[in-house]
């Protein structure tokens, strides 16, 4: 072909492979780029084809860009990282391969993972200390942060704007993407998200009054673009009893916070308008940070330190209460919209109420089994 038509192959190539890098989020496809570089550069290094093309067992050179991730050498941070970190760095470049209509490196001619690299993960991920888990938020540390917001002077937008969305993200089992206002690849629920329910009667946000919209009994969020969640899909809760501390009320804090403001219905629910004319978002930190203050203030009695929780301990905690309030796990898992059990490593058995009563309930749980016919007869 000639030059024009060769470049514009090229172009043509870049632009569906950016498509194609589109199909995940864009933090993960960032991170692909930068593992693709890293990789380049290492081939570059050793006068390699990043493509290895030269190359029928291309599995030895896979080994060595591994083991320099591991060691630090190759890793962005310049640290030792874990087996799950490394083996993220070869998918990437074995995705890279895949965009540009390569063959994976990484599999052996009957399409699976070679049994070298195989082997070499499986050993790093015995050798790694297990991961720590975050610890599930418990209703104490949301009672103490309702009671602050409920002392707060009455111009304190953002503070009440980190209270209410705690609350909506406990209650409702949210991902810290789904519940918080930064600049990234999350989709937050918005203000056209959310319905106001009194009995069977749908509130009119834009016509209701400020009073009418806090008589809701109930309120749902109906999921577009949030992770797992079935597009149109509703997850609607009633009040919770508490005057404050309740997904209905802080919903209907956020309406007319927003809608006071003019927001238009693509507005965040954690976005604030200031008294300063300008507008600040709720983000991860700003919840990690207040949920630590308050684990502090309460203390170790929780069983648990400030370091151990996070934006993302909300969802935990949530889950954590239906399943000391004896809620079926399956049910948990249908308001989390968790597909496999993963669920399961959100919630703890050390939750002292779950755990109390059983050595009497196995105590008092005695039995037989009926004998087979290896078992003699009296």
């Amino acid at each position: 072909m000639d030059s024009s038509t060769a470049a514009h192959f090229r172009d043509s190539l870049r632009l569906a492979t950016e498509t194609v890098r589109k199909g995940v989020c864009s933090s993960r496809a960032r991170s692909t780029v930068g593992h693709w570089n890293i990789w380049e550069e290492f081939c570059h290094e050793l006068g390699l084809d990043p493509l290895l093309e030269a190359f029928v067992d291309k599995v030895p050179i896979l080994q060595v860009f591994l083991l320099r991730v591991r060691t630090g050498e190759l890793a962005a941070k310049g640290d030792p990282v874990r087996a799950r970190t490394s083996e993220d760095y070869l998918r990437s470049v074995a995705q890279t391969h895949l965009s540009l209509g390569q063959i994976d490196p990484r599999h052996n001619s009957a399409g699976d993972i070679d049994f070298r690299i195989q082997r070499m993960l499986a050993a790093w991920k015995k050798a790694d200390p297990p991961p720590s888990r975050g610890k599930p938020i418990p209703m104490s540390v949301i009672r103490r942060i309702c009671l602050i917001a409920q002392h707060l002077p009455k111009n304190s937008f953002f503070l009440e704007a980190v209270a209410d969305m705690i609350i909506i993200a406990f209650f409702y089992l949210l991902r810290p993407g789904e519940y918080t206002d930064s600049p990234s690849d999350t989709t937050p629920f918005t203000l056209g998200d959310v319905q106001l329910f009194v009995g069977p009667t749908r509130l009119n946000l834009d016509t209701a009054t400020d009073e009418e919209l806090l008589q809701a009994r109930s309120a749902s969020l109906t999921f577009t673009t949030q992770k797992n969640g079935i597009p149109n899909e509703v997850i609607k809760l009633g009040r919770s009893g508490d005057p404050f501390c309740c997904p209905t009320l802080a919903l209907a804090r956020r309406v007319i916070h927003l809608r006071s403001n003019n927001a238009p219905p693509h507005t965040p629910l954690a976005r604030v308008f200031l008294a300063s004319g300008t507008t600040k978002g709720v983000t991860p930190s700003v919840i990690t940070h207040h949920l630590r203050m308050a684990v502090r203030f309460l203390g170790t009695d929780l069983g648990f330190t400030a370091s151990e929780v996070s934006a993302r301990s909300l969802r935990a905690g949530g889950a954590m209460a239906l399943l000391v309030a004896d809620v079926d796990t399956d049910v948990i898992r249908l308001l989390g919209r968790w597909r496999s059990d993963e669920m399961f490593r959100y919630l703890h058995l050390t939750a002292e109420p779950i755990m109390r009563h059983f050595a009497q309930r196995m105590l008092n749980s005695d039995y037989t089994i009926s004998p087979n016919q290896l078992v003699p007869m009296h």
